[in-house]
């Protein structure tokens, strides 16, 4: 059984050592970050002009979090998450057109337009979705686990959750389950505060999420979301205790969304000065950002040159995602199991 971290004091968020990372590094996690915010600005557009129906909930705020683990990820390695999905989907790889024409029901999309934001899945980068019903991904992170573990292989699955889902009872029977079968799972919570508008405050005795795993005697710690070093640091660290055969690693990474729950969440259970500061203080673009410049890694220059290629391709997404036609009515009887 893997070691408990138990601690008297739960371990707060440190801030990762700077710049423990390379100017090709910094560059490409500034890139990956800034694709992710420009992506999810204009799907937020694109859900305002009518051409997203349905639920949308964006990741802006959170982009350290998924670029920081896939840093620490390797070709095989699988991750699922919950419906706040279109930064991992990016982060893995996926084609920016291939998301938004699905975000938009088109035929041009992952899923053909028939999964939308929250059902999409590519098999080809190990995405397992996207899936709608809190919490539910998490068992199925550990089946993905428990098939590397069947099959002899070092890989590791990534099962990203909320805070909210963080009480779903199925989460602690996966706990259970893994450890028991010491299976190669990352358990990452997102721990963006607000659940779908309740504060972790107000809703748990806990305020550290991760200490719950040690009851399973699951190792684990809190990580500054906010920081993509820290979170890369974080996420090696977890890797390595899962392809050594030590069982599962909870990292809960201490994060905040700018946006509302969903884009038809107005957000009024905090305040903009609130989110002003989080902004101001602790954005994880600027934070690289800051880094590459006083480092003289890069110039204003070179980064508005890489905002720019950014949004053209972003912009040439949602043109693709317009112009793809919608599925034809055929498509109402493919893919069902009957």
């Amino acid at each position: 059984m893997a070691t408990s971290t138990r601690r008297k004091t739960p371990a707060k968020s440190k801030p990762a050592a700077k710049p423990n990372a390379s100017k090709d590094e910094l560059l490409h996690y500034y890139r990956e970050m800034l694709m992710i915010r420009r992506f999810e600005e204009k799907a937020g557009q694109l859900y305002g002009m009518g051409l997203i129906g349905g639920f949308c909930h964006l990741y802006i705020g959170q982009e350290a979090v998924v670029v920081g683990l896939e840093a620490a990820a390797k070709e095989g390695d699988q991750r699922v998450t919950s419906y706040r999905d279109h930064g991992h989907m990016l982060a893995c790889g996926m084609d920016p057109k291939g998301v938004m024409a699905e975000l938009t029901g088109r035929e041009g999309g992952y899923s053909r337009g028939k999964g939308g934001s929250m059902h999409m899945f590519s098999k080809e980068k190990d995405f397992y979705g996207g899936h709608g019903i809190v919490g539910a991904q998490v068992p199925i992170g550990a089946g993905l686990a428990f098939a590397n573990w069947y099959r002899g292989n070092d890989n590791v699955s990534f099962a990203y959750y909320g805070d909210g889902s963080a009480n779903q009872g199925q989460v602690y029977e996966t706990y259970n389950m893994a450890t028991l079968w010491k299976l190669p799972v990352i358990f990452v919570i997102e721990n963006n505060k607000y659940a779908m508008g309740t504060s972790t405050k107000r809703s748990t005795t806990t305020p550290d999420l991760y200490v719950r795993a040690e009851a399973f005697g699951i190792p684990g710690e809190k990580v500054d979301g906010m920081d993509v070093l820290a979170v890369k640091a974080a996420a090696e660290k977890a890797v390595a205790h899962c392809r050594s055969g030590k069982g599962p690693y909870v990292l809960e990474m201490d994060t905040y969304r700018y946006r509302g729950h969903s884009m038809s969440d107005p957000a009024k259970y905090r305040t903009r000065e609130e989110v002003q500061k989080m902004r101001d203080e602790k954005d994880p673009i600027n934070m690289v950002r800051d880094i590459l410049l006083t480092g003289s890694h890069a110039s204003e220059d070179d980064l508005k040159e890489i905002d720019k290629e950014i949004k053209a391709i972003i912009n040439e997404a949602a043109n693709f995602a317009q112009e793809s036609p919608e599925p034809d009515l055929s498509e109402l009887y493919t893919d069902i199991l009957a």
